[in-house]
């Protein structure tokens, strides 16, 4: 990896463009007056984004405006335009270079329906939470109105809808197979992953005169190309991951005989092929010609109906991502081909400092006024000390977006922000909300050699087991929370972000740290199930190693003379999870006292590994073929809303639902009035109509309330009941 690191140029080493003499902006502008305040006759970058504009390094438009006004460059903002119309993406004016186009910080189809694809009530990105100001699937939406605005200048897409979507997908609210998003919005090039490299490239070659359509192979973009270039091989997706027959099975009335076909080829393409015999020239060959070999996947025509050779497709994706060792990728749209580039070198320490200290303002836009944006909120007092997640969860696409290898900022880069909170912030009160990031404590662990990590090409770093070239070490961590905390004016800091427990056993001193000093009454976890088989498709550590952090927990709190509950966190209707697993869960929860009041259910984001599970019906963590054996996947709404119930148990809402399912799974043993029973065997009158009676009868005859919230959890009367056996 250091080799390739070493011939990336530095984010801040390009020669500014001539524009830097404007100075920096207090804010960018969101409007012509602003412009002409600053002294603009134009923008050169106009980003246009789904959520509301919060000058924070939190939100990404912010951070690549103010990366791109580090260069030199005239960056204007258009946030939640009306997108009925092209009238709000003409009020900056041309730009001279790019419209830069984002959903926002979420996929717009996470962020607008839930799990049950129901629309949301808010929007958390959105001033005063209000719902309803960005259009389904935006990135399509807002570059299809740029567009219509200026039909000559160039459109890059980026973000996280972008990212997850950069390739023939899953779309769970269409139940189909979608394009590259990079077709659908008819953009000119997609940038994947936080895109600081690339766009900083990208801009100043657009700046230097060359066309949009000559910028390929930069690492992170996605384009279209004509014709393999001359100078790559390509290598057939099925040659690394044989998914077995591909072709339905002969039709006995057919004229012509079925045979396995693998997908159109131009006969120009030079195709690499090594007899089987010869293993060794094999892989050594393969090895030397790496860097110029493309992996031709199977065209969009035929992963679209074919869910087998889509979890194949999505196996192969997956195993080229990481940026020491990842080929590019192209795949067959129609008469176009979309390659997909390595993904970009991850950044320096010093890169990530340089960004994160950029002149944020670290506010909403004034144009918001006193209204209250919920997303602000929540991250206003917290500080992002590293990026990227080797955990590798088959449900999340955390790693597919920033990548496996952590990137981390420095102690003192961190506590300058911390600070700059302190002392600019009107409503900071001397609490931290979070030191964090995808997760809370993979801060400076990395793989032990260089050099394995550049040529690895495991999903996961800490499954089935932590692996033996990974450092462990929470020392750094350790001591920036002991650096930080000791800093005058700051009250206390907490630890919201995801806690990889199972790498945290490793550590006992950092579970002490974390426990005496940076829980607030109550630490959220995600075991995410209880039942191994389930567990084994979310690529997550077994209850075991949960037991374990729960002793050491337990233990430490006890030693600094607090009270504090672990808040485990689960999902319902995963991939191979079956209405058993789900009882066991429910049985598994009801014996540890712990009631949830929301609840999770699986939703299939775009492009992560369990959702070729749910559309394949296949656990993609193996090979995959038409004989290979299904696994359950929870579809139906029926399902769906029996394990969400099994979640919340003690809901009588969910009784009558339950014991449905209980007698016909043969365990009616559960259903009755004892301690040893899982339901009770009567309804209350009312239950279903009037939720006040629900809470009344719920704290009548169980003495407590069904409910997470800060303020119950830390009620006297509730704690020992709700939270011990």
């Amino acid at each position: 990896m250091s080799s390739v690191i070493s011939n990336e140029p530095n984010l801040f080493s390009y020669r500014k463009y001539w524009a830097h003499r404007f100075g920096v902006a207090p804010v960018l502008p969101m409007s012509k007056a602003e412009m002409d305040e600053l002294g603009w006759d134009a923008c050169d970058v106009i980003l246009v984004t789904g959520d509301a504009y919060i000058d924070h390094p939190s939100f990404g438009m912010a951070l690549i405006g103010r990366l791109l006004e580090a260069q030199g460059f005239r960056v204007g903002i258009i946030s939640q335009p009306d997108w009925t119309s092209a009238k709000d993406f003409m009020k900056l004016g041309r730009p001279n270079l790019f419209f830069g186009v984002t959903g926002g910080n979420m996929d717009s189809m996470v962020n607008r329906y839930t799990s049950d694809k129901k629309i949301r009530s808010n929007d958390a990105y959105t001033p005063n939470g209000e719902a309803g100001k960005r259009p389904d699937r935006a990135v399509n939406v807002y570059s299809h109105r740029c567009r219509e605005a200026y039909k000559d200048v160039p459109i890059i897409i980026g973000g996280i809808e972008a990212s997850l979507r950069r390739i023939a997908h899953y779309d769970y609210w269409s139940g189909k197979v979608k394009k590259s998003v990079l077709l659908d919005s008819k953009a000119d090039l997609l940038v994947y992953g936080n895109a600081e490299r690339q766009i900083v490239e990208i801009v100043h070659r657009l700046a230097n005169g060359e066309a949009v359509s000559d910028l390929k192979g930069i690492r992170g973009t996605v384009h279209f190309v004509k014709q393999i270039p001359e100078s790559f091989a390509v290598k057939d997706s099925t040659d690394i991951d044989h998914p077995g027959a591909v072709m339905p099975p002969q039709n006995p009335y057919q004229e012509e005989p079925a045979c396995d076909k693998k997908p159109d080829t131009d006969a120009n393409e030079k195709v690499i092929s090594f007899p089987s015999s010869n293993l060794g020239t094999h892989r050594q060959l393969i090895k030397d010609q790496r860097a110029k070999t493309v992996i031709r996947l199977p065209a969009y025509e035929t992963v679209k109906d074919d869910p087998i050779l889509y979890a194949h497709a999505s196996r192969v994706m997956h195993g080229e991502t990481n940026p020491g060792n990842a080929r590019p990728l192209v795949q067959q749209h129609g008469t176009r081909q979309v390659w997909i580039n390595p993904p970009p070198v991850p950044l320096t320490t010093k890169e990530m400092d340089d960004v994160f200290g950029l002149p944020y303002s670290r506010l909403p836009h004034k144009t918001y006024g006193n209204a209250n944006v919920p997303a602000f909120e929540m991250i206003q007092h917290s500080v992002n000390i590293m990026r990227g997640c080797f955990g590798g969860c088959s449900f999340c696409s955390i790693t597919e977006h920033e990548g496996r290898i952590i990137q981390n900022r420095s102690e003192d880069s961190i506590i300058k922000e911390i600070e700059a909170i302190r002392d600019t912030s009107p409503a900071f009160t001397g609490h931290i909300s979070d030191l964090g990031g995808p997760t809370a404590n993979m801060y400076r662990l990395a793989c032990k050699d260089p050099k394995i990590e550049a040529a690895c090409r495991k999903p996961s770093c800490v499954y089935p087991g932590i692996c033996p070239n990974l450092n462990t070490d929470h020392t750094p961590l350790i001591k920036l929370y002991r650096r930080a905390r000791a800093l005058p004016g700051i009250k206390k800091i907490f630890i919201a972000s995801g806690l990889r427990y199972d790498l945290a056993v490793e550590s006992p001193e950092y579970v002490k740290e974390l426990v005496t000093h940076h829980v607030g009454g109550y630490l959220k976890i995600a075991p995410e199930h209880t039942e191994q088989n389930v567990l084994s498709k979310m690529m997550k550590p077994g209850m075991g190693t949960y037991d374990r952090f729960k002793s050491m927990f337990d233990k430490f709190s006890k030693e600094a003379g607090k009270e504090q509950y672990l808040i485990p966190y689960f999902i319902a209707a995963h991939p191979g999870t079956t209405d058993k697993d789900m009882l066991n869960l429910a049985l598994w929860l009801k014996r540890n006292g712990f009631r949830a009041d929301q609840v999770q259910a699986f939703l299939p984001s775009p492009m992560s590994i369990a959702t070729a599970m749910y559309h394949s019906g296949k656990d993609t963590l193996h090979k995959v073929s038409r004989t290979v054996a299904d696994i359950p996947i929870p579809k139906s709404v029926k399902q769906r809303r029996l394990h969400k119930a099994f979640l919340r148990y003690h809901d009588p809402k969910n009784w009558p639902l339950l014991r449905e399912a209980l007698k016909d799974m043969g365990r009616s043993d559960l259903i009755g009035n004892g301690k040893q029973h899982l339901i009770p065997s009567f309804q209350p009158k009312g239950t279903i109509e009037t939720p006040d009676k629900i809470q009344r009868f719920k704290t009548k005859h169980t003495g407590q309330d069904n409910t997470y919230s800060k303020k119950s959890k830390l009620h006297p009367a509730n704690r020992k009941k709700k939270y011990t056996k």
